[in-house]
Parts: structure tokens; C-alpha cells; sequence
């Protein structure tokens, strides 16, 4: 039996499509293995929003030329945004790649796997045309039985001067809400209790419908199948935000309490220069009005310092925000160009040492604040599911909360997919370690 390995880099929607990719092998017959060693296809589902994972996909691909050169008959497919963004490149620097396919064209990838796989290799094959969202359903092979994860929309239409993603995923199209339901109704008969909508920004979901629907509506409708017990989504724009969500979160009781915010920067003058489209008053603003409805609401983000031309007292405004708001988890990062991108072109660079010594700055605030966080709900009661057993330790099981916070607790492999209730005694950083109460779901 031929067999399959997928490295993923990036964000949930790349996990998601990964477990696409996942399910079209073992469609065709593959099984997965651990590593590339065993691998009859290597596939890296490849990410562009930053230079890390960009510079560790050439890594790999160079790995992977010295892994074909002793199996000719290694399949080697790149995946993601780099497929879509810089095919050129990759057929100079890894001419061993076999196929690229960028994140708008899984619909198309059985054929061209079936085809490599029965040894036509004649040339380099490209996927890099965008499909309709609702086109050539994949098969998903998801990792955990009782998660999953359902696109809502593709693409973004807001162009923020560093992202790349418009230009990799496409302008937003949203999905039919009937597709939508019709997966997620699948998806509880299987036994998924907890669903992750994705898109680049949800709040936007429902432009171009006919007849129109909002996500509010959206998740009015998911909220009514029946076997759910939790609803997550990501990701949300400020300047997108309504009133009506935040009322649609605080009323639909399967809607989880967790709210990822991105604000990037705590400058006005920054956000303008990023083209945002929204202020910081503004995004605290939205926080107060979704806390003041939401009891318990925890709030995550993402974060950018050195942005061209940021200006110290501008990175302490970004700081100032983290105190004001205190974010529960937050993902910071370093400014890099992106090719392509507006900010790519801008003046006054900061260099790189500066921009390491604010990231050092904002991670230690937001490490102290989200411990502070977690310290305050020492002795309090949470409702978790269960995730499997705490790899780092016997006898301990791990879970994550309605407000997507990680807890560990005594436990086994037979609580995997259940839900519990565990009471937390001791703060992390990550979450709490906690002993699970027999009054438990």
C-alpha cells in the first residue's frame, strides 16, 4: 500500500485544507505515515503570510531533492500560498516539484494525483486556478472525530498594506448557506459536537447572496442543528464587527465565548499607514461593547510590531492597548516584507534588532497579562471537551474550555470527545490545571 505524509504551515484554514488533501489520498487508496522517509507522496501545504514558514518551505525542499534523487519515484507536491503566489520561483529553486496547487483548487487535485501516481510525469503540473467555494466537494479526513472545521467563505477583500493573502485565496466569495447547513448536518450525524466556521473574515460572510444573509444569520441557522454543542469561528475584522453579532453571540447559547479580535497595531497613525480601516478607540470600543453583552468573553489577537516607519512611541501605544484591553492569548509577530504587498514598497524600515527588542516587549506584557487572566479564575468551574491524553504527562488528560482555553486534569483515553466539568486550581500561561468534578456532562 503506497502512503502519503502532509506538512502544514500556517493557519487553521491551511489545517483545514490539509485535511482535504488528507482525504483525496486516502480516496485514492494512500495511507498516512509520520514522517518523509516512508512516504510515497510528500505534499507541504505552504503559508506566505510571513517569512518564516516561507524560508522553511525552501528548507524542506531541499531535504526533498536529496530524498528524490535516491526514490525517482517520490510524488513532491507544494501546496498553499506559496503555490499560488510564487510558482516561478519554486520551479527555479525545487525544479524537482511535481505539482503545485494553490489553496482555491482542491476541487481539481484528484485527477492530477491520480495521474502523477500512475507515473505521467512528463512536465510540472500547476492547480492555480480559483474554484467556486461550493465547487468539487473534498473529502475531508479530519483528525478528531468530533471537530471539524467548515469554510463559510474564500478569499478577502480588504487588502491590508503587508497581507498577502488577497492575492493568494482570491476576492471573498461567500458559501450558499444551504451548503453550509447541509455539511454541518452531515458533520453532527458523524458525531461532531463542535464546529470552527472559517473564512478570512467572517464578518463580511453573506455579500453577493441572493437573497442576502448575514453571519449573524448564518450562525442562527448553524445554532439550530441539532447534536451541536459548540460553535466557534474565525476570524473576525473590526471594522466589520456589528452590533448584531455581538447580540448573536451573547443569545445563541452554542456559540462559544471566545472572540479573536486581530487590532495589529495600538497607533492610529500605523493602522492608517496598514490601511485597517478602523481606530483604536474604535477596536476598544468593540471590546467593551462584546464583554459588556458576553459574560466570560475571552478575547485573543494578533499583532504586528516594526511596521515600516513605527516610530517607538507608536510601538508603546501598541502596548498601552494590550494593558487597556488584556488580551486572554495574543499572536505577535515581527513586521516582514511580503512581496507584492503595498507595505513592501514603504520608507523607513525598522531594523531588525529594534524590531526583535519590541516583540521581547509585547510578549513578556502579554505573558504577564494572560497569567494574571487565568490566576483571577483559580477555583472556578469549566465545562470541557475532551481532547484525548496530555502527551507530556501520564495519566493526565487535556481539554479546552468554551472560551477556547487549554486544560489539563486527571484523566484517560476514554474520555476523548466527551464533554466533563473541571474545576481549575492552578494557572498557566496556556490555561489551567484543573481535577474533574463527578457532576460532569
Amino acid at each position: 500500500m503506497r502512503t502519503y505524509y502532509i506538512e502544514t504551515f500556517g493557519c487553521q484554514m491551511n489545517e483545514h485544507d490539509s485535511e482535504g488533501i488528507a482525504g483525496i489520498l486516502s480516496g485514492l487508496g494512500l495511507s498516512p505515515v509520520g514522517s518523509v522517509a516512508g512516504a510515497d507522496v510528500v505534499v507541504l501545504n505552504t503559508c506566505s503570510v510571513r517569512d518564516k514558514p516561507h524560508r522553511k518551505v525552501y528548507s524542506r525542499l531541499q531535504d526533498l531533492r536529496h530524498a528524490k534523487a535516491r526514490r525517482p519515484e517520490l510524488v513532491v507536491v507544494v501546496a498553499g500560498c506559496m503555490a499560488q503566489l510564487v510558482p516561478e520561483e519554486i520551479a527555479v529553486k525545487a525544479p524537482h516539484v511535481d505539482l503545485l496547487v494553490g489553496p482555491g483548487s482542491y476541487g481539481k487535485l484528484e485527477e492530477a494525483l491520480r495521474a502523477l501516481l500512475a507515473g505521467d510525469r512528463a512536465e510540472r503540473r500547476e492547480l492555480l486556478d480559483l474554484c467556486a467555494p461550493d465547487s468539487s466537494p473534498v473529502p475531508y479526513a479530519r483528525a478528531q472525530p468530533f471537530r471539524a472545521w467548515v469554510n463559510v467563505m474564500v478569499g478577502c477583500d480588504n487588502h491590508c498594506a503587508y497581507c498577502v493573502v488577497p492575492a493568494a485565496r482570491g476576492p471573498e466569495v461567500s458559501r450558499r448557506p444551504e451548503a453550509i447547513i447541509e455539511e454541518v448536518e452531515h458533520l453532527a450525524r458523524e458525531g461532531v459536537v463542535e464546529v470552527t466556521l472559517l473564512g478570512q473574515n467572517v464578518n463580511s460572510y453573506g455579500r453577493g447572496l441572493t437573497p442576502f444573509i448575514d453571519f449573524p444569520d448564518l450562525l442562527d441557522r448553524v445554532n439550530a442543528v441539532g447534536g451541536l454543542r459548540r460553535i466557534r469561528f474565525t476570524t473576525s475584522h473590526p471594522k466589520d464587527l456589528s452590533p448584531k453579532l455581538i447580540e448573536a453571540m451573547a443569545g445563541l447559547e452554542k456559540v462559544c465565548e471566545h472572540l479573536h479580535l486581530p487590532v495589529q497595531a495600538g497607533s492610529d497613525a500605523v493602522l492608517a499607514r496598514m490601511g485597517r480601516g478602523h481606530t483604536a478607540a474604535q477596536y476598544r470600543d468593540l471590546v467593551r461593547a462584546a464583554r459588556e453583552a458576553i459574560p466570560g468573553l475571552a478575547v485573543t489577537t494578533d499583532a504586528m510590531v516594526g511596521f515600516p516607519g513605527e516610530t517607538e512611541e507608536e510601538f508603546e501605544q501598541t502596548l498601552a492597548l494590550f494593558e487597556k484591553v488584556r488580551y486572554d492569548q495574543a499572536f505577535m509577530f515581527k513586521y516582514n516584507d511580503r512581496p507584492g504587498t503595498p507595505a513592501s514598497d514603504l520608507p523607513d524600515k525598522v531594523p531588525e534588532p529594534e524590531k526583535q527588542r519590541r516583540l521581547e516587549r509585547l510578549v513578556s506584557a502579554q505573558n504577564r497579562i494572560a497569567r494574571e487572566i487565568n490566576e483571577e479564575r483559580i477555583g472556578e468551574e469549566f465545562e470541557v471537551l475532551v481532547e484525548g491524553p496530555d502527551g507530556k504527562t501520564p495519566g493526565q488528560a487535556r481539554g479546552r474550555t468554551r472560551q477556547n482555553k487549554l486544560v489539563i486534569f486527571p484523566g484517560d483515553e476514554a474520555l476523548t470527545g466527551r464533554f466533563v466539568t473541571v474545576r481549575v486550581r492552578q494557572a498557566r500561561l496556556w490555561g489551567w490545571i484543573g481535577e474533574r468534578q463527578v457532576t460532569g456532562a
